[in-house]
């Protein structure tokens, strides 16, 4: 049986850069995005791959469920959950609408997604789950003047990092293995369509995001940093949340009396 991808938000970006590179790799793809014409763009620049084009947009629930039914009924061997969209704004500013988009993008549809595709993986007896999230998932104890404007955007991020880390343990031995990807400032259109200009700032490129995912999977990461030299600065945070969570008490704590 052959491996068959899909890569949601893959009309440009991070996603692209999945898609290309498991093209080359011999996946078929199921590429999903709202802009048809990248869609179809890229589908026509790889005729040696088999590539569905899906519009579907991840924000409403029948996009939701459209693409859902592809990960429930098809044999999807790897699913990257990558749709993006930020909303850089005041929280008290944030209207409902865009609030709404982003935690059906960031949060409901790869929890929709990946409780769709994995009784199939389980199945097969195996699959790959990536869920890209970002460093801000950690930047939650920043100050407000390092980094404001993106309260439910820090907390859709977070929310994947402890998703996947959890839903990592509970699949433990049935070979479907998931990892959470945390880059930093991407070289994307990602932050233009945000109205920010990050063209002078130092930025990785999406192909590298993709290759230390990749790596990761064989190293048997389950949280990727891409631009963390030091691997030791994400156990120390691990070991902390995990000694913080064994610490608790039925009593209440002595600060508090």
């Amino acid at each position: 049986m052959g491996k068959l991808a899909l890569i949601t938000g893959a009309s440009s970006g991070i996603g692209q850069a999945f898609a290309e590179r498991l093209a080359a790799d011999g996946y078929d793809l199921v590429i999903v995005g709202r802009r048809q014409e990248r869609l179809e763009q890229f589908a026509d620049s790889h005729p040696q791959t088999t590539v569905r084009a899906v519009v579907a947009d991840l924000s409403t629930p029948v996009g939701i469920d459209t693409v859902a039914g592809i990960c429930a009924t098809e044999p999807v061997t790897m699913l990257v959950n990558n749709a993006g969209v930020a909303h850089y704004m005041p929280f008290a500013e944030l209207p409902t609408d865009k609030a709404t988009e982003l935690v059906n993008v960031k949060v409901l549809a790869p929890t929709m997604l990946s409780r769709a595709a994995i009784p199939g993986m389980q199945e097969r007896g195996g699959g790959t789950i990536i869920n890209v999230s970002g460093m801000i998932a950690f930047g939650g104890p920043a100050p407000h003047a390092q980094m404001p404007r993106r309260v439910v955007y820090g907390g859709s991020l977070a929310y994947l990092v402890a998703m996947s880390q959890t839903l990592s343990a509970e699949l433990e031995g049935t070979g479907i293995t998931v990892q959470v990807v945390c880059p930093g400032v991407v070289a994307t259109e990602f932050h233009e369509r945000q109205g920010m200009d990050l063209s002078r700032m130092p930025r990785m490129s999406a192909a590298d995001v993709v290759t230390a995912s990749l790596r990761g999977l064989e190293m048997g990461e389950t949280v990727c940093a891409p631009g963390v030299e030091d691997v030791g600065l994400l156990d120390a945070v691990f070991h902390a949340d995990l000694a913080a969570f064994g610490g608790q008490s039925p009593e209440l704590a002595t600060r508090y009396r």
